[in-house]
């Protein structure tokens, strides 16, 4: 290697490490913009009064059902705390009479447990069970500073679980039902040790890992590859939040449920592509059931099909349950 003057080699040490620090900068700055776009966006699920409008505007036959609920002062709010101090919020509503059955129900991204009531009536008023919709972190009455994707959520979610015997009685039989980032929790949940309460589970539209599901919102939206952004970003929510994109695994966490498990997936859906439903429903042991909606796109299919839909969970409920 030839000669170089010490003022031009100092000059070439003193460029790259300029353009290292401008290409860490870009890379930080980068990444703190993509958790805030995707873990702090604007919240619709902090509009309590237009998200029941929409509920009443978008699914008509819970009317009168909400409207009974509100007479008869049967719709109830109830809190916990988190061991990390967040005080967390849920509906609950008891079926017309003493049952065991109950549905925990688990609502998706930006939105809030009232934005899942039409799955609540599915079990309150078609199945006459009791439900539980809790409001995860930074929605609805909740407190927190971000959305968590499932990931964390699935902890609140088992804190709730537990807390459902106080609220529905010690001989409950419960399901969880979960839509979207909900059903995505709800997978998450199914690999923990849960009580023996828990009978099994159904999941609507949910995706594989929260990886996966920002790579192709990373590569639609922006443009942009997995590397190196979606690397330092999974880094800087680690530092943030206390889990990393790869760790928030629904795939993996279905690969260690004995429990029943029902898939549910529009065969249009764009949003979390269909092909997810395939991974997470490979990677589930038996029992398992799956049903690919004809003409669907993402978190409609009660919406198209609801007595179908209904039906479909009734058969799958009674099995779990008897």
């Amino acid at each position: 290697m030839g000669y170089m003057e010490p003022r031009i080699r100092k000059k070439i040490i003193v460029t790259l490490f300029s353009l290292l620090i401008i290409i860490l900068a870009g890379l930080s700055g980068g990444s703190l913009y993509m958790l805030d776009y995707s873990l702090r966006p604007d919240n619709r699920g902090k509009d309590m009064e237009g998200s029941l409008a929409y509920m009443r505007d978008t699914y008509p036959q819970i009317r009168p059902w909400l409207d009974s609920l509100q007479r008869h002062q049967a719709l109830r709010d109830t809190f916990i705390t988190s061991p990390d101090g967040i005080r967390l919020h849920a509906f609950y509503v008891r079926a017309s009479r003493p049952r065991r059955e109950t549905a925990v129900i688990v609502h998706g991204y930006t939105d809030n447990a009232i934005r899942m009531f039409h799955i609540g009536y599915l079990y309150n008023r078609s199945l006459d069970y009791n439900i539980l919709l809790p409001d995860l972190r930074y929605t609805g009455l909740s407190e927190g500073d971000a959305i968590q994707m499932g990931w964390l959520d699935r902890k609140d979610v088992m804190q709730w679980i537990y807390a459902a015997p106080s609220l529905f009685g010690d001989s409950l039989q419960a399901v969880v039902h979960g839509i979207s980032m909900g059903a995505a929790t709800t997978m998450m949940v199914s690999g923990e040790t849960l009580p023996p309460f828990i009978r099994g589970f159904v999941e609507d539209c949910g995706y594989t890992s929260v990886w996966d599901q920002f790579k192709k919102e990373l590569k639609e939206q922006f443009g942009l590859p997995a590397f190196p952004l979606l690397y330092t970003a999974s880094l800087f929510c680690q530092w943030q939040n206390g889990w990393n994109f790869h760790e928030a695994s629904a795939e993996k966490q279905v690969s260690r449920c004995t429990l029943p498990m029902f898939f549910i997936h529009g065969d249009q859906d764009d949003f979390v592509p269909t092909w997810m439903v395939n991974k997470v429903y490979a990677a589930k042991p038996q029992p398992k059931e799956l049903w690919v909606v004809p003409g669907a796109e993402h978190a409609v299919s009660y919406r198209l099909y609801p007595e179908e839909y209904t039906e479909k969970v009734r058969d799958f409920c009674k099995r779990v349950f008897k």
